[in-house]
């Protein structure tokens, strides 16, 4: 197939990328490379799918010096013309957007980002997916998107009407507007609540890379809500599996929870990376953060349904391969 995949600079992205191109699928990298955090660790994901700094040019498409089947384009969803140039010139068999402003807490410093990128930008990306003919459509949403709903696990099914940052909002807007071109235009539209995704590459403003960091550094970490809280932590390569199986299976109009199924208490998480660093953390125990919550538990029998997802990555063996590439890339 021919895919489109927005935000190939970023972390799910680029494992993605790597993974359907080593299948032997054509992608179409896409990604505006901004500076939310550090630019040399997203030049480096890109670097590893052969797409060279210096031949990188806005608004242009950049060919891989290592897949010949990939190619590469710096620009923002928000910028309609060039991207209904790309759509019209590249004939796409399907696209899977994770291009947007990521980041609970950045929302509440820079709300208008998340406009631009999440809304604006989702909205160009259905349109041109309507107007060209896209078969099938798979897009990022987030587990933010249940904010003050207190059952858990966390189903489809529940209402998800009480978000509590901007950034969730921005989520369940998309979801929203996906079923609407469903509902009026037949796109096939799936979305992926994802749910705190960890392993190599991953991102800086996330808890295994900042505690890793901290931990290394003989700082300390910030554990919030005094750390009485758990996550759903997830490895990148069961995420991947699960968008992969998604992207070759187009339904009219879906939404799934993609996670672990198996939430882990942050005090435990600690004491496994602490043991994979071989290292004692520092701890600064502090009340929660605003738009932050206690707890995530991801119910994905939707996806184990229709698409046999199988997450199976323990907690120490991701931590273990995200800490031997964490000491790898930054020495």
């Amino acid at each position: 197939m021919k895919i489109l995949i927005t935000g190939t600079a970023g972390f799910i992205g680029y494992h993605l990328a790597k993974k359907l191109l080593d299948q032997g699928h054509e992608v179409i990298g896409l990604d505006n490379i901004n500076d939310y955090y550090d630019v040399n660790l997203k030049y480096a994901r890109l670097e590893n799918l052969g797409i060279n700094k210096e031949n990188i040019k806005d608004d242009i498409l950049a060919k891989s010096i290592k897949y010949k089947n990939h190619k590469f384009i710096k620009t923002n969803l928000e910028n309609d013309k060039v991207l209904n140039a790309l759509f019209e010139t590249q004939n796409f068999d399907c696209v899977c957007n994770l291009a947007a402003q990521a980041g609970v807490r950045y929302s509440i410093e820079n709300p208008h980002a998340y406009i631009k990128s999440n809304i604006v930008g989702f909205m160009n990306i259905l349109e041109a997916c309507r107007n060209f003919d896209v078969k099938n459509l798979s897009y990022a949403s987030s587990s933010s998107v249940y904010g003050l709903n207190k059952s858990q696990p966390f189903k489809t099914t529940h209402i998800t009407d009480t978000p509590i940052s901007l950034y969730a909002a921005t989520k369940k807007s998309n979801e929203l507007m996906a079923h609407t071109y469903s509902h009026l235009y037949g796109l096939s539209t799936t979305g992926l609540r994802f749910f705190t995704v960890y392993g190599p590459y991953g991102r800086p403003d996330m808890a295994p890379m900042l505690f890793a960091d901290a931990i290394l550094n003989n700082r300390e970490i910030k554990v919030f809500n005094q750390g009485d809280m758990s996550r759903d932590f997830t490895y990148i390569d069961d995420i991947i599996d699960g968008i992969i199986k998604v992207i070759h299976k187009p339904s009219k109009y879906n939404i799934y929870n993609i996670g672990n199924n198996a939430p882990v208490k942050l005090m435990d998480f600690i004491e496994i990376l602490e043991n994979a660093l071989g290292k004692k953390a520092k701890k600064n125990f502090m009340p929660m953060q605003d738009g932050d919550v206690k707890s995530t538990f991801a119910d994905v029998s939707g996806l184990i349904k229709d698409f046999d997802y199988k997450p199976n990555t323990k907690l120490t063996d991701g931590i273990g391969q995200f800490v031997k590439w964490y000491k790898e890339f930054y020495n």
